[in-house]
């Protein structure tokens, strides 16, 4: 009887141990898809995790499955899927710049009823991970997850001049060729942004809404994230204080968040 009870116990410890490795697998392959680039091949990613593309095959079907990976029917490459999204989100959502941002941003919106979109710089782009309604109420498009243009937002030209070029590239690559722009313009973007210390766009995005985004720095420099006025074009000029004001709380944020100034 001892000795079945051993056994049995042998078997449930190679059971768990082998469900600990599918799950260290899984991880792996979740990490290379969010390395490439862009979609991966079945082949790509078996290279970068070293195992045969069969096996490799088996765990992307199962990711699939969960929403943490996605096939691109036309080209057959692989990229992580929404539920990956929701998760890196979720973890973003509690780090600590976060929870300063609800604070302030809570505050300020129940005073001034100015809307206001919080987004990170995710594996896609700008994303919209926090959004605080004013009042009225905006009618648009624009909601948590939605991710945005580098070049023509507001909120993705900040980042494209508060975080590394080489964060942006491929992405900003991308924009250019679908946009026909050339280095220098991106450059002067750029540029512009970091002397005003915030981006203006008008109708861009969404026809009728003025946007002016300002970053949220980190100890380096660099926007960790980015907090956008949004408001009709109607009353943007009722409003130009208001949206100073969320400048200047940017600032106050990024100084609790590491940021010495210069």
């Amino acid at each position: 009887m001892a000795e079945d009870d051993e056994i049995g116990s042998d078997r449930r410890g190679t059971s768990r141990r082998r469900g600990i490795q599918s799950i260290e697998i899984g991880m792996r392959i979740l990490e290379a898809l969010g390395a490439g680039v862009g979609a991966s091949s079945l082949g790509a990613i078996a290279q970068v995790v070293g195992m045969p593309a069969p096996q490799v095959h088996r765990y992307l079907q199962s990711l699939i499955t969960s929403g943490m990976a996605r096939q691109d029917a036309a080209s057959g490459r692989y990229e992580l899927g929404s539920a990956a999204l929701r998760l890196g989100l979720v973890a973003l959502a509690r780090t600590n710049v976060f929870k300063i941002v609800d604070r302030v941003m809570d505050g300020f919106v129940e005073r001034t009823g100015q809307t206001v979109q919080i987004s990170a710089f995710g594996p896609l782009g700008p994303t919209i991970v926090r959004l605080f309604n004013g009042r009225p109420a905006l009618l648009t498009t624009l909601n948590l997850g939605t991710v945005l243009p580098l070049s023509t937002s507001a909120t993705g030209r900040v980042f494209l001049a508060f975080i590394p070029e080489s964060e942006t590239a491929d992405l900003m690559n991308a924009e250019r060729e679908h946009l026909s722009m050339d280095t220098s313009s991106v450059d002067e973007i750029r540029a512009a942004v970091r002397t005003d210390g915030k981006a203006v766009e008008t109708g861009t995005v969404i026809p009728g809404l003025h946007a002016t985004a300002y970053p949220i720095l980190d100890l380096q420099g660099r926007a960790t994230l980015v907090a956008t006025a949004v408001v009709s074009e109607a009353v943007q000029g009722c409003r130009q204080e208001t949206i100073a004001e969320l400048g200047t709380l940017c600032g106050h944020i990024s100084a609790e968040n590491g940021w010495l100034g210069v």
